[in-house]
């Protein structure tokens, strides 16, 4: 078949980007090496425009084992134990076919640890829709909430945390990423570096369908009118393979079979053969006859682009195919030598005897295109927003309207659709802070969270980038985890836009920035490009994924009060910053003006210093303020425990709306014992920590003194009723 300008542009290839490869090649692709090119080439896999911001990145630290570059992220947490994470998108699947979209997702995340070895013990996700009424939403909503919990629960991971959004910028475009964390000894992480020669290439799984073709290059481009006609190229997943694939894949791991393995995702059969082979410098000779398929006269394009699920590559070392395959036997999964390691370092395609494909492996991995794209900076907006200017409200009727939104309204609709419990090893599931796992038979957890703030990121990405990862950063110092690393998944629209690009640039800066501060280092993520429709691109959205170690747990710290008449203490200064903010947004429509300043000195000094309040057993519970500000802050400590609160106005007060509802970072509530407060404030004025003594816990209702008086069992009802009348 001759290639023409059209089958290039279909593949998703530039036309300078054709003219390179037929450089690289010195002469023409087949179809099938167009192919194979258009998978490794686009944005999804090569991180074309992406890799010159994401070096920039603060990747190391004693706690890492291993940071980006593999399927996954490493970290050490003492004992010889290791947890390995990482967070993906699936975006545009999940908006085509939201179940199998969803889904898959999960299915694919969880491959990415347990084929490093680690057996996943938790799943988050972060998922954020359109506008509640716009018509598309609740079937979006409904589809994705089933796939994530199907999928989940039918494998037995507990998915124990995450969060559920609505800006009618998603309404075209959904955004569906999913986290998985995995536990693993040190000295058994396996990689997919390939290495040796004339190594067997064998094939573990499922078999190979028509499903998912080109699922890799559909999501590394826009929408259009025409988006329902690329079900095809959405994948189908089947949990029940994938447990049986789990465990056959780590029972092999329990000796030295394996030299190197790879999970089969986007650009299936191609992304896992040629990342092997470019990591060891070798080549691969596939014989594409032997692939198990599951439909009739497949063809070699087929096979090499299918993103059917539930598949691996893995190269053994001599003489241990006999004894592999008779575990995938038991597991009653396929299992079939494909090809060989070769010193040629290009990937060689056989078919009926045949070449009919030979491409440089360094072309497809090394030679692919980096762009370092044009970016517009943003410039600040200024701060005009005048309170005497807007039409005056109650604080209790504001409070409400926040309570009663779709974004602060309870979730637990949702997450009751997920087994948190499965495995056993849950201390704390989602609702609080960060979620806490334990790790297996020993008295140490992990905790686990998930955070974005898009409205900030749009506002000002600089700011934004670092406001995220101090909120990720706070969740989990609050339930008493030293934060050890993140996974970041970063959402934004078409690279080729300027002020896109912008964004993206300046919210890595501001990542790095504040991951370098509290040494909170990158292992692992995934950029997501051309979320947006018809050149409408959604706001930049990073979400970040946090792990943090607790050494020792004795009993779990959440946001919830303990007891009534215990004192009440606010970390951090209030300023009153309002623009951005929720209160705003949900009472006057506004989303005007510049996000909250970060301050990272703040932000160490105060959560550093709350862990140590918190290693002395001198916290009840404690709860950071962010969105909503102090107000909704403390109103989500009364619904979860059912105790109210009295809060004292300041003495030396201009304004009480910005003192209760701004969202002034680097900020905790804690609740201590009276009997503690003298030794609590002698810590925190030692340790030059603001903070204010702002109230104390009571009984049955939620107070703000002389202002607002209201029942917490009805605080409990206005926190669900959004649902109820959804």
């Amino acid at each position: 078949m001759k290639i023409t300008d059209q089958i290039v542009d279909k593949h998703g290839l530039k036309p300078e980007e054709y003219q390179s490869i037929k450089k690289l090649l010195k002469r023409e692709p087949n179809l099938l090496e167009l192919g194979i090119f258009s998978a490794m080439w686009n944005e999804h896999c090569s991180y074309k425009s992406s890799r010159i911001h994401l070096k920039k990145l603060p990747t190391k630290g004693k706690q890492v084992i291993q940071g980006p570059g593999e399927n996954a992220g490493v970290i050490d947490i003492g004992d010889d134990d290791a947890i390995v994470f990482k967070i993906e998108s699936h975006n545009h699947p999940s908006y085509i076919e939201p179940y199998q979209g969803a889904a898959t997702g999960v299915g694919g995340i969880l491959r990415d640890v347990f084929t490093m070895g680690a057996r996943p013990i938790a799943l988050l996700n972060s998922i954020h829709f359109g506008d509640p009424k716009h018509p598309k939403t609740k079937s979006l909503l409904n589809g994705v909430v089933s796939g994530i919990g199907g999928y989940g629960n039918c494998i037995g991971i507990p998915t124990v945390a995450g969060e559920t959004k609505f800006n009618e910028t998603y309404n075209e475009n959904i955004l569906v990423n999913a986290m998985a964390v995995g536990h693993a000894k040190k000295n058994k992480i396996f990689y997919s570096k390939a290495k040796g020669l004339n190594k067997s290439v064998v094939y573990v799984g499922s078999k190979t369908g028509r499903d998912g073709i080109h699922g890799a290059s559909m999501a590394s481009a826009e929408f259009d009118e025409n988006s329902e006609e690329k079900k095809p190229t959405v994948q189908v997943g089947d949990p029940f393979t994938e447990k049986l694939l789990m465990e056959a894949c780590l029972e092999l791991m329990k000796d030295n079979s394996i030299i190197s393995i790879q999970d089969m995702g986007a650009a299936g059969l191609t992304s896992s053969s040629v990342e092997m082979a470019s990591k060891g410098s070798l080549g691969l000779e596939l014989e594409l006859d032997k692939v198990p398929c599951r439909e009739d006269n497949m063809t070699p394009y087929e096979m090499m682009l299918s993103e059917s699920q539930e598949r691996m590559l893995i190269i053994l070392e001599d003489g241990k195919e006999k004894k592999a395959k008779k575990i995938f036997d038991k597991w009653d999964l396929d299992f079939v030598v494909i090809g060989k390691t070769t010193n040629t370092n290009k990937l060689s395609l056989k078919f009926n005897n045949k070449v009919v494909g030979e491409i440089p492996i360094e072309a497809l991995a090394s030679k692919a295109p980096i762009y370092s794209r044009k970016w517009i900076k943003k410039k600040p907006r200024k701060n005009t927003i005048e309170l005497k200017n807007l039409k005056k409200i109650k604080i209790e009727d504001a409070l409400i309207k926040i309570l009663s939104s779709p974004n602060h309204s309870n979730k637990t609709w949702i997450t009751n659709q997920y087994d948190q419990m499965v495995m056993c090893d849950t201390v704390q599931r989602s609702g609080s802070d960060a979620a806490i796992i334990r790790i297996h038979n020993k008295d140490k957890a992990i905790a686990v969270s998930v955070d974005s703030s898009a409205n900030y990121c749009k506002s000002y990405p600089l700011t934004g980038g670092k406001q995220i990862v101090c909120e990720n950063w706070r969740n989990l110092i609050t339930v008493g985890a030293k934060p050890l690393a993140i996974t970041n998944c970063l959402n934004f629209g078409n690279p080729e836009n300027q002020e896109v690009m912008g964004e993206f640039a300046e919210c890595l800066e501001g990542i790095k920035q504040a991951c370098e501060f509290l040494n909170y280092p990158v292992v692992s993520g995934n950029v997501s490009f051309y979320n947006g429709t018809n050149k409408k691109n959604i706001y930049p959205t990073p979400v970040i994924g946090g792990v943090g170690l607790i050494k020792k747990l004795s009993k779990p710290l959440n946001h919830s009060f303990k007891e009534a008449n215990s004192s009440l203490l606010l970390i951090g200064k209030t300023f009153g910053h309002l623009e951005q903010s929720c209160f705003l947004k949900e009472n006057y429509s506004i989303d005007e003006g510049m996000p909250p300043e970060i301050n990272l000195l703040n932000e160490k000094n105060n959560g550093e210093n709350l862990l140590k309040l918190i290693d002395k057993n001198l916290i009840l519970s404690s709860h950071d303020v962010s969105s909503g500000g102090l107000i909704t802050a403390l109103s989500e400590m009364s619904i979860a425990s059912g105790y109210g609160a009295k809060i004292f106005k300041p003495k030396k007060l201009t304004n009480l709306i910005k003192y209760l509802f701004g969202e002034d970072q680097a900020r905790y509530i804690i609740e201590i014992k009276k009997n503690n407060s003298t030794k609590v404030e002698k810590i925190l004025k030692d340790n030059d920590i603001y903070y204010e003594n702002i109230g104390y816990t009571q009984r049955n209702f939620f107070e703000i003194e002389s202002e607002l008086k209201i029942n917490v069992k009805d605080l409990f009802k206005i926190n669900n009723e959004w649902y109820n009348t959804y």
